[in-house]
């Protein structure tokens, strides 16, 4: 049960069932409703009231209705909008795919909630630096401004297929989808490279 203000799950799934495809959540603006316990790990499992989510449907439907507004995250139906957590990016691309078509390179990218991505200009890469390490951590854009952390084995598959460019006078060390060229860092911040 809800408490007063908030609601409950059933509610969101009732109000989002029977939707084809993803619901336009862009062009709805319900009134807010306040918080709902649910998190989104940054494993990329989902909580609801500090327990996992284990049916993998529920997870994808309400991945289809979630909404990024600043850096603040809903699940959003017609009728009301909830605010949930997300301690880093609110999916996980799991799974890459090195196409060729006519001398160009597709990475197509799988989510942990079954969105299929082509990486290009409409869903480009971006590497951030990971805090204390030194390391970067890579996200794909998904959908309605919406990342997808890339996981560590598929980071390494990104830095496999790299190549080295050279962008407004700074030799660059990056990986190209779809003819776009999205830089990782500094040729200089890699070893072993030339």
């Amino acid at each position: 049960m809800a408490k007063e203000g908030q609601t409950d799950l059933a509610t969101i799934v009732r109000e989002s069932a029977g939707t084809k495809g993803l619901p336009p959540v862009d062009l709805w603006d319900p009134p807010y409703c306040g918080e709902i316990d649910m998190r989104i790990a940054v494993d990329g499992t989902w909580f609801y009231q500090k327990t996992p989510i284990g049916r993998p449907a529920l997870v994808k439907l309400f991945a289809s209705v979630l909404k990024r507004e600043g850096d603040r995250y809903f699940l959003v139906t017609p009728v009301e909008k909830c605010g949930i957590e997300v301690e880093d990016a609110p999916f996980l691309a799991i799974a890459m795919q090195v196409e060729s078509r006519s001398s160009e390179q597709v990475l197509r990218f799988v989510t942990n909630v079954g969105d299929e991505v082509p990486c290009g200009p409409e869903h480009p890469l971006r590497f951030e630096p990971e805090t204390g390490t030194g390391g970067l951590k890579p996200y794909l854009l998904v959908r309605r401004n919406l990342w997808a952390k890339v996981t560590r084995a598929l980071f390494y598959d990104l830095v496999e297929l790299g190549e080295v460019r050279s962008v407004d006078g700074v030799r660059l060390y990056g990986v190209v989808s779809r003819g776009e060229f999205f830089a990782m860092a500094p040729v200089d911040n890699f070893m072993d490279i030339d």
